[in-house]
């Protein structure tokens, strides 16, 4: 039966490989990319090559007021007809700053927009457009674990705070600096963790929620914003790890994210997929009083209101 699969983060690395692993294992899927204006036209074009059902929709995920209508596009659409039922979402795209002061439009921190609002947005206002069953997908990280094993000390471990100064630029130490902003990331990650597990717990049966963690992937384009030799590192030297156990192709981490997204890797709601096996995400990742505070918070910070 055809249906529809919303999907962030799909312009490059593992979200673009997901994207043609889906749309060719799954050809009943009609994939809606969202993605900025500059680029979202041309990525449909490119993805529904041979016929298949792609199109897409404008957002800056670091605005919530453009991921809100863009959502609001999505499920007119839906009531429409103009798209077939809906059946999942992907939050894969994902944003590193080069500090922890880059400030959205709203005056929050880009970083939590991007990577924990924008996704709660979608999943809220899409929530009631679902046909079960259902499979959304949040793209997490290993740099929440914040050890040695997990990212070779290159990220600093998250440092959790009241999610309201989460949200807020400046709330690390030394946010100025590139430190900042990547303690920015993995906490925004272990945020994303909490949330993954609150929705297990909130949304109708037959809406499963799975965390995603591609493992470290060089050459994704996710340190854009850093400093010119960050960049450089991370597309000419790191791709080299691809070769030692301590790093995952785009094309592998892309191949397991379809595998998630299509059910064909079987994961529970609530569960955190490694790579390409369900495993158990951090310690410090399973605490109901943070996840419970997190919901209110980035409810409020969202504002997501009833439909009129």
């Amino acid at each position: 039966m055809k249906h529809t699969l919303v999907m962030t983060g799909a312009s490059r690395g593992i979200g673009r490989v997901a994207a043609r692993h889906i749309l060719r294992r799954s050809p009943e899927t009609h994939l809606v990319v969202v993605a900025r204006p500059s680029s979202g036209a041309r990525l449909a074009a490119e993805l529904s090559s041979g016929g298949r059902p792609v199109s897409h929709v404008q957002a800056d995920l670091g605005s919530l007021d453009s991921v809100r209508a863009a959502a609001v596009e999505i499920r007119d659409r839906l009531d429409r007809g103009d798209l077939p039922p809906l059946r999942g979402f992907v939050g894969n795209a994902g944003i590193q700053y080069s500090n922890a002061l880059t400030e959205g439009p709203e005056g929050l921190e880009s970083t939590f927009t991007v990577n924990v609002l924008a996704n709660h947005l979608f999943v809220r206002l899409l929530q009631e457009r679902f046909a079960t069953p259902a499979r959304i997908v949040i793209t997490s990280s290993d740099t929440h674990f914040g050890d040695l094993r997990h990212n070779l000390g290159m990220v600093p471990g998250p440092v959790w705070k009241s999610p309201d100064a989460l949200a807020r630029t400046g709330a690390f130490a030394e946010p100025h600096t590139a430190a900042g902003g990547r303690t920015a990331y993995s906490t925004s990650k272990l945020a994303a963790i909490y949330l993954v597990h609150e929705y297990a717990r909130r949304l109708p049966s037959g809406i499963d929620v799975v965390a995603y963690n591609p493992g470290f992937v060089p050459g994704t384009g996710l340190a854009r914003d850093a400093d010119p030799f960050s960049r450089f590192a991370m597309r000419r030297v790191m791709p080299l790890m691809i070769l030692t156990p301590f790093a995952t192709s785009p094309g592998a981490a892309g191949r397991h994210l379809a595998d998630v997204v299509l059910g064909t890797l079987r994961a529970p709601t609530g569960s955190y997929v490694d790579r390409n096996r369900v495993g158990r995400s951090s310690d410090e990742s399973y605490d109901p009083q943070r996840e419970a505070d997190l919901w209110k918070a980035v409810e409020r910070l969202t504002a997501v209101a009833p439909e009129s």
